[in-house]
């Protein structure tokens, strides 16, 4: 744990209008990586819009490492399917964490984060203050696949210094 920042927490909140990859639906489940790490929410049967509301944690060394969103259609008796996939970069949402913001009013706008050719933002995503907290919600457009998005939520876990 050399060099670690503290811990990315990616609420993944749900699927919008998700590629049909089974007859009639699909199965999907979503496997999140960062460099070396790598993982999975649950599956999610027989939904094209299907709400995980998962919470998955990442530990964060280097802010600069994009973070990767792979969506798969699960398949009993052949390989799972691919339904599209997506990446973010953290080092805008880092950076703000870093400047220990204190005093603003609930619900203050930190930054914004606007859609690129580079990045899989569907829409503007904003870093604001809720609950005392920061927290950086995102819609992500799937690539690689005919339809499709993830929406998902940031949240930073500071971690003591000598753990």
């Amino acid at each position: 744990m050399e060099n670690l920042l503290g811990l990315l927490r990616i609420h993944i909140q749900r699927g919008v209008d998700l590629a049909l990859r089974d007859m009639i639906s699909s199965d999907p489940y979503i496997i999140v990586e960062m460099g070396k790490h790598k993982l999975k929410t649950r599956l999610v049967k027989r939904s094209v819009n299907p709400e995980w509301d998962e919470k998955l944690t990442l530990t964060v060394s280097d802010p600069n490492i994009p973070v990767k969103l792979f969506v798969y259609d699960k398949d009993t008796f052949t390989f799972d399917d691919k339904m599209g996939d997506a990446e973010f970069e953290i080092a805008t949402f880092v950076e703000v964490v870093q400047m220990l913001l204190e005093g603003l009013p609930e619900g203050t706008i930190i930054a914004k984060v606007q859609p690129t050719r580079q990045n899989c933002l569907a829409e503007e995503s904003c870093i604001i203050l809720s609950n005392g907290k920061l927290v950086q919600n995102m819609v992500l457009r799937l690539r690689n696949v005919e339809r499709g998005e993830v929406e998902l939520q940031l949240h930073w876990i500071h971690v003591p210094m000598g753990l």
